[in-house]
Formats: C-alpha cells, sequence, structure tokens
C-alpha cells in the first residue's frame, strides 16, 4: 500500500532554492512512477513533473523546464524535487502522487493518480 508524505517546503526569497521530498512509508514506491502537482491559491491542481518508476525519464510542465528536477531514489523509497530559480509565482502546495496504475509514459492528468500525499506550503517572496 503506498502512503506518500512530503516534507521540505517552507518561505524562500525568489530566485532561491528548495528540494521537497516525498517519502513512501509503505515501501512500495519502487514500483511506481510518481507525480508532482501543485495547487496555488485560487487555482486548479496543476502537473508540474513525473518521473518513472525506475527513475530513468522524467518530464515536466513547460513553465518548470529548467528549473525543477525530479528524481527518485529507490532503496529510500522516497522522491524528490528539487526547485531553484523560484519565483512568487510558484507559491502553491505541493503535492506527490502515485498514479492507479503504471504506463509506460507518465500521466500528467490528476484523475490518473490515486495516491496522494497531505502536501506541503511553499511560499516565495518577491
Amino acid at each position: 500500500q503506498v502512503s506518500l508524505v512530503e516534507s521540505g517546503g517552507g518561505l524562500v526569497q525568489a530566485g532561491g532554492s528548495l528540494r521537497l521530498s516525498c517519502a513512501d512509508s509503505g515501501h512500495t514506491l519502487s514500483k511506481y512512477n510518481m507525480g508532482w502537482f501543485r495547487r496555488a491559491p485560487g487555482k486548479e491542481r496543476e502537473f508540474v513533473g513525473g518521473i518513472t518508476w525506475g527513475g530513468t525519464t522524467t518530464t515536466y510542465a513547460d513553465s518548470m523546464k529548467g528549473r525543477f528536477t525530479i528524481s527518485k531514489d529507490n532503496t529510500e523509497n522516497t522522491a524528490y524535487l528539487q526547485m531553484k530559480n523560484l519565483r512568487p509565482e510558484d507559491t502553491a502546495i505541493y503535492y506527490c502522487a502515485a498514479p492507479y496504475s503504471n504506463d509506460a509514459y507518465i500521466d500528467t492528468s490528476e484523475n490518473e493518480y490515486g495516491y496522494w500525499g497531505q502536501g506541503t506550503q511553499v511560499t516565495v517572496s518577491s
């Protein structure tokens, strides 16, 4: 059973960096592709990026390319979202998620994800 917990959020100045972690206490993360999503105030939840179960392939939303990096350590049952050059518009609650089932590609729709963490707040000040 997948049980996800995010950590690493906080307050950072524009241009700064943060690394979010997503730990799976169910020790099954190695079997799943992983997605990261975020919900900004007053907006719908959006796809940030994702990684395949083996960690070999990643994909990102256009606005995150070059600034965000997703990685996965299956031995530690943990996925990471490294964020740099943060902007005030990156302020949001960030969620990690695992899909209902693994596909060969990374799902970008939240509807395909059945396991979610509780989220971690990231606030970027200008």
